[in-house]
């Protein structure tokens, strides 16, 4: 039987927008407000803060294949890095072709990492979040 675990960062009520606000850099906070658009398309679901400063869409439970633990969390995140924009996406080992065909990203710690959605084909982005949302 798995152990279910509670996960220190959880759904918040603070605002989204509140959020985007606080983030600097006029490229990123717009690149931002992007991605709220593209997740809230491929999740059906509205963002919600996960802890201080993680965007969630949807939820869904998952069971780690090394541990058998179980926890909530969202389908499909990201956060606003000062180098970065890290997106929170299940399963990225599953969509090797559409990375492929992304643009500039890099893959690390079981996110993806993009400097800003210029560097990315949009479409391929869609695609991908679609998936990684199933």
């Amino acid at each position: 039987m798995a152990k279910t675990a509670t996960l220190k960062t959880q759904p918040t009520t603070a605002s989204v927008n509140d959020f985007l606000h606080t983030v600097e850099d006029p490229q990123k906070r717009a690149d931002c407000a992007t991605l709220v658009e593209l997740m809230e398309k491929a999740t059906g679901a509205k963002a919600v803060m996960w802890g201080p400063a993680i965007i969630g869409f949807g939820q869904r439970r998952y069971v780690s294949p090394g541990t058998g633990r179980e926890v909530d969390w969202f389908q499909l995140g990201f956060a606003p890095r000062k180098a970065n924009i890290s997106l929170y996406l299940m399963g990225l080992k599953k969509h090797e072709e559409l990375l492929a065909r992304l643009g500039r990203h890099k893959v690390a710690g079981g996110c993806l990492h993009i400097k800003q959605v210029a560097d990315v084909d949009r479409k391929v982005l869609q695609q991908l979040l679609k998936a990684a949302a199933k």
